[in-house]
């Protein structure tokens, strides 16, 4: 089994930053591939981020030059570095790690308005 802490969520005025951290705990092998995705009231799950244990990179296209992912592999941690922010960037930001199976954080809150 494998277990999720995410901390970092918050209000945030728009142009503002926050960065978000996972910690993974459990069964976490050496080749996985750690991420974030959000989701906002009305809509679908979507990816923000993803990276792999070789620091391969993706993100999704609202975020790309904003948002930057990134993880410590001896702490099993992944963080996201949410700069100049929006409005539209409000949302419940949820942990993935996935190894053989897919495991997902509890969500934590952004929050952009002035």
């Amino acid at each position: 089994q494998v277990q999720l802490v995410e901390s970092g969520g918050g209000l945030v005025q728009p142009g503002g930053s926050l960065r978000l951290s996972c910690a993974a705990s459990g069964s976490i092998f050496s080749r996985n591939v750690m991420g974030w995705y959000r989701q906002a009231p009305g809509k679908q799950r979507e990816l923000v981020a993803i990276i792999t244990s070789g620091g391969y990179t993706n993100y999704g296209d609202s975020v790309k030059g904003r948002f930057t992912i990134s993880r410590d592999n001896a702490k099993n941690t992944v963080y996201l570095q949410m700069n100049s922010l929006k409005p539209e960037d409000t949302a419940v930001y949820y942990c993935k790690v996935t190894i053989v199976n897919t495991y997902w954080g509890q969500g934590t809150q952004v929050t952009v308005s002035s």
